[in-house]
């Protein structure tokens, strides 16, 4: 089995290294970096990001932003400092795809490979092993990674060379974004109408608009369960380098542009923590109304 290094043990980060563990690999991370109970029982923990890469054969990095992975990775005791010839670098966090390109030069101009694999299915996904990994890289290290990966997702796809992982990944947000957005306004159209919308929620689950964001996000927005998950703030992240791309691209996003935009308005309202569901909350301060009130108030508004 593979000696690991896991930086990132966050919301995510921690369940997709306990899978890891659970496979049969050793894991080293970072003494720097906050460090569930659990896991500090049954990893290795070093001083810093390099002694995590001197360390191990295959470095992992699940942080928030671009500019966090590069400091991961290029900091005075970054994982750089501590890379020796043939050894793995993948990167799991949802980034700029320029600079991720970037850093894989870096890295491969020390004799080491680099994956970049953005990761879908939120906190569920990751504790159930259940993600989806879009990768970019070269198929020997895809390779190399895949019974890793295998562990932590099942739809894992090498999208192509360093940069069509997170390319991917911004897509995929888009897509996220703008259904979030979809739901929201369907249920509040529906409860300002006067209808339950958990069970409207239900009955469309039966029907063509059936998605896994109208399953989970809907029964999410109904029942007002909007603990992350997925931050809103980073979701704003990963949109502004969707909307960033488009202006290079010379092309328009207007739906991610709106979808953005009522994110904003919930960061504004204090919810920049709030799982990415709560776009709702933005539909609702504009309308005045929120769909978990009663029925009587509904008719009384």
């Amino acid at each position: 089995m593979a000696k690991i290094g896991f930086i990132g043990l966050g919301i995510m980060g921690a369940h997709m290294a306990r899978n890891l563990i659970k496979g049969g690999h050793a894991l080293a991370v970072n003494g720097k970096y906050p460090v569930p109970d659990d896991l500090r029982a049954q990893t290795e923990v070093v001083a810093d990001s390099t002694a995590v890469a001197k360390t191990s054969d295959i470095v992992i990095v699940m942080v928030p932003d671009t500019p966090d992975v590069g400091n991961v990775l290029f900091a005075d005791d970054g994982v750089a400092k501590g890379l020796s010839a043939g050894k793995l670098v993948i990167d799991m966090s949802s980034i700029s795809p320029i600079e991720t390109q970037q850093f894989a030069k870096q890295i491969n101009a020390l004799g080491c490979d680099y994956l970049d694999a953005p990761v879908s299915g939120g906190e569920v996904g990751a504790r159930e092993a259940t993600l989806t990994i879009m990768v970019g890289g070269p198929q020997k290290s895809f390779e190399r990674a895949l019974p890793l990966f295998e562990l932590m997702g099942k739809n894992i796809s090498l999208i192509g060379d360093n940069g069509a992982g997170q390319t991917c990944k911004v897509a995929n947000q888009i897509i996220v974004a703008l259904n979030i957005e979809a739901v929201a306004e369907a249920l509040l159209f529906a409860a300002r109408s006067g209808a339950d919308p958990e069970r409207v929620r239900r009955a469309l689950m039966g029907g063509f608009a059936s998605s896994r964001i109208l399953e989970v996000h809907g029964e999410r927005m109904t029942k007002r369960t909007f603990n992350p998950g997925f931050r809103i703030e980073l979701h704003q992240k990963d949109l502004n380098l969707a909307l960033d791309g488009a202006r290079k691209l010379g092309i328009a996003l207007p739906h991610t542009a709106s979808a953005q935009q009522l994110f904003s308005v919930c960061a504004a309202n204090g919810g920049k923590a709030w799982d990415h569901s709560a776009l709702i909350r933005a539909l609702e301060i504009m309308a005045n109304f929120e769909i978990a009130e009663p029925a009587a108030q509904v008719k009384a508004a």
